[in-house]
């Protein structure tokens, strides 16, 4: 495992859903977190439970199924290797097999394999990991190729059944692949990993380029990349969270005109979004007041206050190094809340064992007052993966609203 200023690789990610029932998982009002295990051979999906008090979350291990692809057994942080989407009555969960170049897909009451799906014979993963994005309508899933530099597209039918349709080229201007891709009504935004970022038209189901691929603010003024992506409920902004190898830093670009514009910039070496090291995920809060920062090489969470007005970020509050950082594990990265509603309540962590050790899941409060923040890890925390060594993804159900 390589990690460095150009791209930070963590070895071993994946997706889990957590917090299952065994045998169904009809209780709306119960949360769960999934997680995809991403291991090096045959790959795994683990499923959790969470319960507590909002002031005491914890999280109990459900059921572990086995994807019937491989994984990669690492991969860089902003890649999503996993989605969940309800369609119709079905409620499907998308796993990366990026080993094996295919998507799982599972249906969630049930927790059984529907089986797995390819894209052409010239999309083709690697190392790096494959990436997966929904669109807005549910009707798609895209995923994007490390290897071939390519995005695939899927529709997506009853029973979480997948059928290829096409798939198009996505090479950034340094010659990356796609890392972190989210969506939102007409537009596809990608991170490429190499200091570019580019978007795509999705009005009519496969991507359509807009011809708008450009190097980011924080490339050409701090040599950093942007890795992952999260965008606004009204589609009006694009926000990176940046590899870097010694600071935290974020971009955003608005996106109103259906294409990137050039990013602004916060953080960077003058520490004014925090102390964390290496922001390359970023996650938004349900209500938006708060973008959620996975501190990749410092083990610990950011919350930044953010503007959805203006498009603008200003340093919140920061977490201590989460239990167990640098012995146990070493690199953090996805980064999602456990309620759907205000500030998230509970956030979740991916944190990587590096290959060495059963990976875990951090479960970190937060407590919002006054307009000022705090995140306090959870006395429950973390939360053991033994089935992965180097988790990278996680989502929580039910997902965010957008």
């Amino acid at each position: 495992m390589k990690s460095s200023l150009r791209m930070l690789v963590v070895a071993g990610c994946m997706a889990i859903i957590c917090g299952l029932f065994p045998g169904s998982l009809r209780a709306a009002t119960k949360h769960y977190v999934v997680t995809n295990d991403d291991v090096s051979g045959p790959n795994t999906v683990t499923f959790y439970q969470a319960s507590g008090t909002p002031s005491a979350p914890k999280l109990t291990r459900i059921k572990t199924v086995k994807t019937g692809g491989n994984g990669t057994g690492g991969g860089y942080f902003g890649i999503v290797r996993q989605v969940t989407v309800k369609k119709g009555s079905d409620e499907c969960v998308f796993s990366a097999d990026g080993g094996s170049n295919d998507i799982a897909s599972i249906i969630f009451k049930t927790q059984e394999l529907v089986g797995t799906y390819q894209g052409s014979s010239t999309d083709l993963d690697s190392a790096g990991g494959m990436g997966l994005a929904l669109n807005p309508s549910g009707n798609y899933l895209y995923a994007a190729f490390s290897r071939s530099s390519t995005i695939a597209t899927f529709t997506i039918n009853s029973g979480c059944t997948l059928t290829f349709v096409s798939d198009v080229a996505a090479a950034g201007l340094n010659g990356g692949f796609p890392h972190g891709i989210a969506s939102k009504g007409s537009i596809i935004v990608v991170a490429y990993g190499d200091g570019s970022i580019g978007s795509f038209n999705i009005a009519g189901g496969a991507p359509v380029s807009n011809n708008d691929l450009q190097l980011s603010t924080g490339y050409t003024k701090d040599t950093v990349f942007a890795d992952g992506v999260d965008i606004t409920k009204d589609g009006h902004y694009a926000i990176f969270g940046d590899a870097s190898g010694g600071f935290s830093e974020a971009e955003v670009s608005d996106i109103s005109s259906g294409k990137l514009t050039a990013t602004i910039t916060y953080g960077g070496s003058n520490g004014k979004l925090g102390q964390g090291v290496a922001a390359n995920n970023v996650r938004l809060s349900p209500d938006e007041s708060l973008l959620y920062i996975s501190d990749n090489l410092s083990g610990q969470v950011t919350a930044a206050h953010f503007d959805k007005k203006a498009g603008t970020l200003q340093f919140g509050c920061i977490s201590k190094a989460l239990r167990g950082f640098g012995t146990k594990w070493g690199y953090s990265s996805a980064i999602t809340t456990e309620s759907t509603s205000g500030s998230g309540a509970a956030l979740w962590v991916a944190e990587d064992a590096r290959g060495t050790g059963a990976s875990s899941i951090g479960i970190v409060d937060v407590s919002v007052k006054g307009g000022k923040c705090m995140l306090t890890e959870a006395k429950s925390s973390p939360a053991s993966d033994p089935k992965s060594s180097n988790l990278c993804w996680l989502n929580a159900f039910p997902p965010r609203s957008f």
